[in-house]
């Protein structure tokens, strides 16, 4: 059992910066894949961006591509952290952000959004990203 927990939200002017952390508790995140994913108000929630621990890979939508970043933090072998880097935010990017993992190997060819909307998947609670313009 995996048990994932963000944090970083908050207000931010547009054109500002913000850092969202998914801690895992329950086991590290060596061997799993984990995504971002966002919802904003009246709307579904959709898939931001994904890296796999394993490899580092990082994969992105356009939408936010060049202006956000995933890195993970495997300091002292913790392998238990994962950041991702928001910067150049846009009003349209407030939405409640959420990160999961899934054991495995994500891929440039998957559809994020049908590989980790999986039995398989643990999902945190979120966090609130507000942008104003």
């Amino acid at each position: 059992q995996v048990q994932l927990v963000e944090s970083g939200g908050g207000l931010v002017q547009a054109g500002g910066s913000l850092r969202l952390s998914c801690a895992a508790s329950g086991r590290t995140f060596a061997g799993y894949a984990i995504g971002w994913f966002r919802q904003a108000p009246g709307k579904e929630r959709t898939f931001v961006a994904a890296i796999t621990w394993n490899n580092a890979n990082t994969y992105y939508v356009d939408s936010v591509k060049g202006r956000f970043f995933l890195s993970r933090d495997d300091r002292d072998n913790a392998k238990n952290t994962v950041y991702l880097q928001m910067n150049s935010l846009r009003p349209e990017d407030t939405a409640v952000y959420y990160c999961v993992a899934r054991e495995g190997t994500f891929r440039a060819s998957y559809r994020g959004r049908d590989y980790f909307n999986s039995a398989n998947s643990y999902w945190g609670q979120g966090t609130q990203v507000t942008v104003s313009s």
